[in-house]
């Protein structure tokens, strides 16, 4: 039994397939996590949800921001962003029971291992805050979640855009504190140096070096989180592995690779994609 993590895939089934013939994948016995994002952009996201749906216990996904925009449009709230090519899954005869699947996914997961059989990890689709301890980013993201699972969720997908409020206060209720932790924990790249959340800078770290904006994940006071924090959404950073964050969004869709990591050995695993989003 293998457990594999995987970056964004945004509809790129034939890249995904591809990978876990690659690394041998048995869906009987070995687990996939997704960094979220399992849809938008490329050119098969029905086939992924399908696909992933499918492995049921064996397939793991928390929810990416191009996840819960395709909720927003299904319940007509939001209209798909221009490069999205999702429509087929809203055409398709189950589309309902997709969306009603999708829903229910996590937006963080917290992985831990029988008997230290290897450490443990935290996957979110943008990253943990630094001002958040696991415990709260788990009790953040439960409560969402909740939401997201009950008939108010389409108040919860109605009342999401916004990029306010910025900077987190344990006293936030309501609206304002799940807005926040959508936010953080599938938008976020940079923070300020007050310690807000930047919602427009997509550049990667080296393109920002006046010191108005820092990445989350290098931000030096933070609260600390014992176990490898693993995201993705950041495909200008080409992936980032060390002792305490793994990147694996490399940009399959634009034309980048799909990448994956095996966790027991750590071994990584890329391919190179074709161009998907246009």
């Amino acid at each position: 039994m293998a457990t594999y993590l995987v970056g964004d895939i945004q509809g790129c089934y034939r890249d995904l397939r591809d990978l876990l013939d690659l690394v041998h994948f048995d869906r009987s016995k070995d687990h996939l996590y997704i960094a979220g994002d399992l849809v938008a952009r490329g050119p098969d996201s029905l086939s992924v949800l399908r696909f992933v749906r499918d492995l049921g216990e064996h397939g793991h996904t928390v929810l990416g921001n191009h996840d819960l925009h395709l909720l927003a449009v299904a319940e007509g709230i939001m209209k798909p962003k221009a490069k999205d090519k999702t429509q087929p899954i809203l055409d398709a005869e189950d589309c309902a029971e997709l969306l009603l699947w999708l829903r229910h996914q996590p937006l963080l997961i917290h992985k831990a291992f029988p008997n230290g059989q290897a450490p443990g990890f935290v996957m979110t689709h943008a990253g943990i805050p630094p001002c958040w301890s696991l415990e709260t980013a788990t009790q953040q993201a439960q409560g969402v979640e909740a939401i997201l699972q009950s008939d108010d969720y389409v108040w919860l997908l109605q009342h999401m855009y916004a990029n306010e409020p910025a900077v987190w206060d344990a006293s936030l209720k309501g609206i304002e504190s799940y807005r926040f932790t959508i936010n953080a924990l599938t938008r976020m790249r940079y923070l300020t140096p007050e310690g807000g959340l930047d919602m427009h800078c997509k550049r990667p770290p080296e393109d920002v070096t006046d010191g108005s904006l820092v990445p989350w994940f290098d931000v030096k006071k933070r609260q600390p989180i014992d176990e490898t924090c693993i995201f993705g959404h950041w495909a200008a950073l080409g992936g980032v592995i060390n002792d305490q964050f793994m990147g694996l969004d490399t940009g399959c869709v634009w034309g980048g690779s799909l990448t994956m990591v095996r966790w027991e050995d750590g071994q990584r695993f890329s391919l190179p994609c074709p161009i998907h989003a246009s």
